[in-house]
């Protein structure tokens, strides 16, 4: 009985993934429109905070974010851009968080800290099978069998 529980769940294991993906897209969606609206503001703000190189590292923080809402939306190389987007979280964080403590009430680092949690996940469980990766792989396997 257990161990047919656990294998109906296991068919399941696809959804979070799909739900975590969404949610960090949409996430990353609003902060990397309102940069794109006003680069020159960001990069004048990234200043601000003693950013090195800040209209740069501006472009370079819309860029990655943009670039993470159309790949986790697809769940295309999600593993990979994992990694830059938790380096901008880390940044975020550090340079605008940190003093305001813990609560997400306060513009605390609490959700920069749940997006990292997140995006490990997927670098550690990868985008699912509810993917366009995974169709991708699916259809070269096929190919190459």
């Amino acid at each position: 009985m257990l161990k047919k529980i656990e294998l109906s769940l296991n068919k399941l294991q696809d959804l979070p993934l799909l739900a975590i993906r969404m949610i960090l897209a949409y996430g990353f969606y609003d902060p990397a429109m309102k940069k794109l609206q006003d680069i020159n503001a960001i990069g004048d703000w990234f200043a601000s905070l003693h950013i090195p190189a800040p209209y740069f590292q501006a472009y370079l923080a819309t860029g990655t974010e943009i670039l993470g809402v159309i790949l986790l939306t697809l769940g295309l190389f999600t593993r990979i851009i994992s990694f830059p987007l938790i380096i901008t979280m880390i940044v975020a964080i550090v340079t605008v968080h940190w003093e305001n403590g813990f609560s997400s009430g306060n513009n605390g680092f609490e959700i920069p800290l749940y997006y990292i949690i997140m995006l490990i996940t997927l670098i550690c469980f990868g985008a699912g099978r509810i993917s366009l990766g995974h169709l991708l792989i699916r259809k070269n396997t096929k190919i190459s069998d």
